[in-house]
This record gives C-alpha cells, sequence and structure tokens, in this order.
C-alpha cells in the first residue's frame, strides 16, 4: 500500500512514518501547508513526493491512503476530503469527539467505497492484546478498572493541544487512551461523572478526572492531564484476583514491557519484548484494506468511544451525571 500523511506532525514524523517504511508498505508522499516544511521532512525521511497543501496531494499523488494526524479538529474536513479523492483513511485517535459526526464520517466513507480506521496503536501490541485476553479467559468478572496517562507538558508550552480552536485538551489526547482501556476491559458504560479543570487558562481542560458507571455496579475510573508527571497504568480488579500494566499505552517501539496479574493464589508477570506497535496498526490497516473486511477497530467502536468522550464533556460541563448514548 501507498501511503500519502497528510501534516508534518510529530507523532507521523516520529512513529507512524518510519512503521510504514518498516513494514511492506510506503510512504510515497507528504503533504504539508508550509511547503518548505514538506520538502524538508521529505529529504530527511526518503519520501519521493512534497507538497505544499493536503488538497494537492489528494489530488496529484499516486496513493491508496492516507494517513491523517491533524489536530483533532480538522479529522471529519480532510476525511471527508481523502474519501471523496477514493482514498483509504488511517486517522489518528479519536475520529472526532462527537458521536453523530463519527458515525457521520464513517458513513461518508462507505458510501464512497473506502475503509477508515481510527488510529489507536497500543490495542496491536502484543501487551494489550494479552492482557485483553487473561481478563475474558483466566480471571473473573470484572468489577472495576482504574486506568491513567498523565504527562507534564511545560509551561508556557505553544502547543496545539491547548489550542480550543483544534479541539484541542486533554481528554481528546492522553484521555482517549485512559477511557478506551476502560472499555476494553468493561464494555459501555450506562452513566458518566466527571470534572476538569483548566490549569492554564487557555480554553481547554489540562486534567480530566471521571467514573463510568455500569448497571452492574461495576466502575471505571480514569484520569488524564498535562500537568502532572509521565503516568499511564491501567488496573483491572475481578472478583477472583487483578491485572495492572504500566506502561500500557505509550510504550516505546524500543522498550520492553510487562504485565502482572493475580488469581487463584498466584502471582504471574509476563514480559513483552520491544514492539512496534505502529507497524502492527498499520499491517492491519493495510490487511484488512486489501482483503475487504471490516478493520478490527471499526465503526461501532469509533461511535461508541465517542458516546463516552461526549458524556464527559457534558458531564464536566453540567456538573451531573450524564447517561451515555443520550442525544
Amino acid at each position: 500500500m501507498r501511503f500519502g500523511v497528510l501534516s508534518t506532525a510529530d507523532i507521523g514524523v516520529e512513529s507512524v512514518i518510519p512503521a510504514i517504511a518498516a513494514s511492506d508498505h510506503e510512504v510515497a508522499a507528504i503533504a504539508s501547508r508550509d511547503g518548505d516544511r514538506a520538502e524538508a521532512v521529505a529529504a530527511d525521511l526518503g519520501i519521493p513526493e512534497s507538497y505544499g497543501s493536503y488538497d494537492e496531494l489528494l489530488a496529484e499523488a499516486d496513493v491508496d491512503a492516507v494517513y491523517i494526524p491533524l489536530p483533532n479538529g480538522l479529522h471529519a474536513e480532510w476525511i471527508r476530503a481523502a474519501a471523496d479523492a477514493g482514498l483509504h483513511v488511517l486517522c489518528e485517535k479519536p475520529v472526532t469527539g462527537d458521536p453523530s459526526e463519527t458515525a457521520a464520517v464513517f458513513d461518508y466513507c462507505e458510501e464512497r467505497g473506502v475503509t477508515l480506521m481510527e488510529a489507536f496503536m497500543y490495542r496491536f501490541h502484543p501487551l494489550t492484546e494479552r492482557a485483553a485476553e487473561i481478563v475474558e479467559t483466566e480471571l473473573g468478572e470484572v468489577r472495576a478498572v482504574t486506568s491513567t496517562f498523565t504527562f507534564r507538558m511545560p509551561d508556557g508550552a505553544e502547543d496545539i493541544r491547548l489550542d480550543p480552536d483544534l479541539e484541542g485538551g486533554s481528554i481528546l489526547d492522553v484521555g482517549t487512551y485512559a477511557v478506551n482501556a476502560a472499555r476494553l476491559f468493561l464494555g459501555e458504560p450506562d452513566r458518566v461523572y466527571a470534572t476538569t479543570h483548566d490549569g492554564r487558562d487557555c480554553g481547554v481542560d489540562t486534567e480530566m478526572a471521571g467514573v463510568l458507571e455500569y448497571d452492574s455496579g461495576a466502575v471505571a475510573r480514569v484520569q488524564c492531564g498535562f500537568e502532572t508527571p509521565l503516568t499511564q497504568y491501567y488496573r483491572v480488579e475481578t472478583t477472583d484476583g487483578w491485572l495492572r500494566a504500566e506502561p500500557s499505552f505509550d510504550v516505546g517501539v524500543e522498550n520492553e514491557t510487562s504485565l502482572t496479574y493475580a488469581v487463584d493464589g498466584r502471582e504471574v508477570t509476563e514480559r513483552f519484548e520491544a514492539t512496534d506497535h505502529y507497524r502492527l496498526e498499520v499491517e492491519h490497516f493495510a490487511d484488512r484494506v486489501e482483503h475487504g473486511e471490516t478493520p478490527r477497530l471499526d465503526r461501532a467502536e469509533s461511535v461508541a468511544h465517542a458516546d463516552a468522550l461526549a458524556a464527559i464533556f457534558e458531564s464536566a460541563a453540567s456538573g451531573e451525571r450524564v447517561t451515555v448514548g443520550e442525544e
């Protein structure tokens, strides 16, 4: 598969483009609003073509799909533009933070015969896959999940994640991982209560703490933010044991990681070799496109994820518990 990349964002340049290059696929073109920047990145990474606008790449580049690492507020616009060009789309998470808009862009892509997948790379890491397997097959009923992803953004940082016009904020950045992991182990919540804080007076949340509630009585506690040191983990509590993974999300492609679980009086630690989960994500996406099959992270998964995110925003704004999925 030949990829075009819309933007020279760090996650693409540092992680996804090298992952594509390490696979059987290739990055054939890259675009930026700054043509000189696109040309410099292309030269540095050995990308054959560069463009000074996203429209130009979509119209002229010989590619099969695009990878979109643009700010959250631009995702829907450029997913539709890529679909209009007949290109499959791998889009950074979240596709959007609005369930109706997320459903609409998936429908738009389906109507044009192209595949859209949300790029949650951690879901393809063997650590995550094994954690889900252990919880499903070796542990009892899940009663609680705690999931956290925080890091300290430098004071005075000029970062698009602090821009309300681009749908910035910690919830739609690191918070998406914490919420996604809670849903992975407990399924879709029935109610949400959340609080947020704008610690930089920038117009977006820089911290969030929330509780996802289930009719079964189970709960998930999720936390994210830009104000405290790097922490990324999840812990799953079951009727007969527990499982914990740390680090769990952005583990680094050159780093080993591990999980530990306890059940029936025994404690087990499993270790995982360094893995490029970005490459595994790309390979899954390309394979599903090639065979005309639905990606593992499909429309239903992405819409349900957006439902949970939307409920968190609504609860934080209202100060009240919110039922998930209600308009």
